[in-house]
């Protein structure tokens, strides 16, 4: 509710607002991603080091201090400076949830038999919920003539809740014990109550081990070639804060309507979500899922330049909303589940953040390119943007199929 309460206006803001050249928009935009999800590996293995509950804390602190600052920077380099510490503060927070999540959501399907995409599902849609709220708050904070810096105020307000819950309710979770395959030359010893290592050599063994989980996460081929499909998902998404707003102004003069196309889009996640997962958990595989999903999204921006204006003129930005919407339901939790299935327990905190993280680097080169495409005629930029998932697609032909389908209803009933 927080980040959906500023962001989908952030772009109207620095071009209207702040004067900027849409190139630099489109920078910006990429800069905020790419400090978010380009450094995503960075909080996951900080969650693999200390624990989630400490480094959601300090994400959620400086989230406060980001927005705080947003809703005052007047410069170039001030907004920069705001949005890149807005960027960093969830590439804290979110790894060490959604690391958590795809835990526990294996060790529900291992204990129950229930696909793990149920849970990842929900995960999404709970999200989606608050997400639902966000763009109608920054709308109403607009509209009562308090502007982007009220909006920004109340994002860092809501974050302040946010900070007090986790402190107040996230368990305190020992790293160690969140790793079950974990040394066993070191845990015998511990056992044995003879455990006299000297701190030197146990900060050598825990860099070596990190230098390990890195080295095996980046040169897992299925891995990176999924991180890749990702990007191309992640690339496409980042144009409801680009695209999407220009082509709502165009369509009816303004960007009044686009906090109800936000909030269509989180409804939709709210209502179809579990519904869409678990028909696709029980029926395709994950790799299948994430193809569809791709391509659906890829229709949707083949779609915007083939579709009637329609009613008020928004029937094009609301059928890129809904067919990016329908695909990001099903790719995202077919794209979570398969993290665990390609590394191992210990580097699950590393593999979810560096998913993002790849996919924050390719938003960053591909954001200034798709900024400057805003001038370009409309045919060819929705073609170039529906290109952008196609391939991703087919690079996603080539993972392995992962657990789910059939195989998972047979699991379920040997369990």
């Amino acid at each position: 509710m927080g980040f959906y309460a500023v962001l989908p206006y952030l772009a109207t803001h620095l071009g209207s607002g702040l004067g900027m050249a849409g190139w630099l928009v489109g920078l910006i935009l990429g800069l905020r991603t790419f400090s978010q999800q380009g450094l995503f590996v960075v909080g996951g293995a900080l969650t693999d080091r200390y624990g989630p509950r400490p480094v959601v804390l300090a994400g959620c602190a400086l989230r406060i201090a980001g927005f705080g600052w947003l809703a005052v920077a007047g410069s170039t380099a001030t907004v920069i400076a705001a949005v890149l510490l807005i960027g960093f503060a969830a590439a804290l927070f979110s790894p060490a949830v959604e690391s958590e999540a795809a835990r526990e959501a294996v060790r529900h399907e291992r204990d129950t038999g229930t696909p793990r995409a149920h849970v990842l599902a929900l995960f999404s849609a709970a999200g989606q919920a608050g997400a639902f709220i966000g763009p109608l708050l920054g709308s109403l904070l607009l509209l009562l003539g308090g502007g982007f810096r009220a909006a920004c105020l109340a994002g860092a307000v809501v974050f302040v809740g946010v900070l007090a819950g986790h402190a107040r309710l996230m368990p305190h979770a020992d790293p160690v014990r969140m790793m079950p395959r974990a040394d066993p030359v070191r845990k015998r010893v511990r056992e044995r109550g003879r455990d006299r290592t000297p701190a030197s050599d146990t900060a050598t063994r825990t860099a070596q081990r990190g230098r390990s989980s890195w080295r095996a996460v980046f040169t897992s081929r299925p891995f990176l070639l999924l991180c890749l499909a990702y990007s191309s998902y992640l690339v496409a998404y980042n144009q409801l804060y680009l695209s999407l707003p220009v082509e709502v102004e165009r369509a009816t003069g303004s960007e009044a309507a686009l906090g109800w196309l936000f909030a269509l889009s989180s409804l939709l996640v709210v209502v179809a979500q579990l519904p869409l997962t678990r028909w696709s958990a029980h029926r395709i595989a994950p790799r299948t899922a994430l193809v569809t999903g791709l391509a659906v999204v890829a229709a949707g921006f083949a779609a915007v330049p083939l579709t009637p204006a329609g009613p008020g003129g928004l029937l094009p930005g609301a059928t890129l909303v809904v067919l990016l919407t329908l695909g990001q339901m099903l790719l995202v939790p077919a794209a979570r589940g398969l993290v665990p299935d390609l590394v191992e327990d210990r580097q699950l905190g590393l593999a979810t953040g560096a998913l993002s993280s790849v996919s924050g680097i390719a938003v960053l080169a591909g954001s200034a390119a798709t900024g400057a495409l805003l001038d370009a005629p409309a045919p060819v930029r929705w073609a170039v943007l529906a290109a952008v998932p196609l391939a991703g697609a087919a690079l996603a032909f080539t993972l392995p199929a992962g657990r789910g389908g059939k195989d998972q209803e047979t699991r379920a009933v040997a369990g």
